[in-house]
């Protein structure tokens, strides 16, 4: 070879590399690439999958900026769940992207039964307030709050699930927990320092404090939440949920988002499930983000509530171990650098 020729070569060789970043950029606008997930079928032991008593409701949201995890986290629950054809799914989106994330699903998931619900910006516009996280201020964040009005009042349950898990048990067994009179069931956590999750104003006020008087609040996290829609839409929850944000944005009573006004509205008054079903804060702090090891116990569920992302930190090349765990249910496809073809 020449060697002008093996120094152009070379060169361009040295300029692809330089403007090539890890992980490989998204075309501006676009959505991630996904590989195809395999098809789960049902086993014999299975009810049939039409029979509208047998389907087990999950919703999640749907966005660009957590359409990986989100992903991720279908496929580890069809992965897990022994009857994955009585799945169906209900994704809350924006109407500007869905078409769009539509044909996302459709590609990653072909036999998926799932429905896309669009979630107008315009019911929350004037009722967020900043939080300590800008992550924990967009719109789509507060959509949990009206999954009863924006889904059909055929789906009489749901289990909510954040962008950011991983299940690895049957999804069934989570479903099947008797709420009793409770319209919402999830983990609760009496340990924790409650007082924290609020502001001192919101302590100073006697009509917020007195809010928990002959109640016997716990944290829980809305990350993972099994609800009953039908009791939720008779007692108007929606509303009740309301009135906190708009309190919040006239006495700044606390700091996390849509966190808060659930804690306010079902604190000491929720289905305590096992703590399996949401090894939580596994993305470290809403500040910095630091790895976290897993609680005491069995693992039924890993949420990676908190700053720190394992996608981001994977493709930064600085993950913390249990990201690992997260690592196989990643269906996002990275093209290769070259292609021999």
């Amino acid at each position: 070879m020449p060697p002008n020729l093996h120094l152009h070569l070379l060169t361009t060789a040295l300029l692809l590399l330089s403007s090539v970043h890890f992980p490989l950029a998204i075309a501006s606008g676009s959505l991630p690439p996904f590989r195809e997930a395999p098809a789960f079928r049902n086993g014999r032991e299975c009810p049939q999958h039409h029979d509208p008593s047998s389907t087990i409701h999950i919703a999640m949201t749907l966005d660009a900026t957590y359409l990986r995890g989100s992903v991720a986290g279908v496929f580890s629950i069809l992965q897990h769940a022994a009857c994955p054809e009585n799945l169906s799914f209900h994704f809350l989106s924006t109407a500007h992207r869905r078409a769009d994330l539509r044909r996302t699903i459709l590609s990653t998931f072909p036999y998926l039964s799932f429905t896309l619900h669009d979630f107008d910006h315009n019911l929350v516009r004037n009722k967020i307030s900043a939080s300590v996280r800008r992550a924990l201020d967009q719109p789509l964040n507060y959509a949990r709050i009206y999954l009863a009005d924006l889904l059909p009042a055929s789906v009489r349950r749901i289990i909510y699930f954040d962008s950011d898990l991983i299940v690895v048990d049957d999804v069934a067994k989570l479903w099947s927990i008797d709420l009793k009179s409770h319209i919402l069931g999830a983990p609760e956590y009496c340990h924790a320092n409650f007082t924290s999750y609020f502001t001192p104003n919101f302590w100073s006020i006697p009509k917020f404090s007195s809010i928990f008087n002959n109640r016997n609040p716990c944290y829980f996290n809305t990350g993972v939440m099994v609800i009953d829609l039908e009791k939720w839409r008779q007692n108007r929850y929606t509303l009740k949920l309301e009135y906190w944000m708009k309190k919040q944005k006239e006495y700044r009573i606390y700091e996390l988002g849509s966190l808060p006004p659930f804690l306010l509205v079902f604190a000491g008054n929720v289905k305590g499930v096992e703590h399996r079903w949401n090894q939580h804060g596994l993305g470290g702090d809403n500040l910095e983000g630091l790895c976290r090891d897993l609680h005491p116990g069995p693992v039924s569920l890993l949420h990676w509530s908190g700053k720190g992302k394992p996608w981001l930190r994977l493709d930064s090349k600085k993950p913390c171990p249990l990201d690992s765990l997260w690592a196989p249910y990643d269906l996002f496809h990275h093209e290769p650098l070259f292609s021999d073809s």
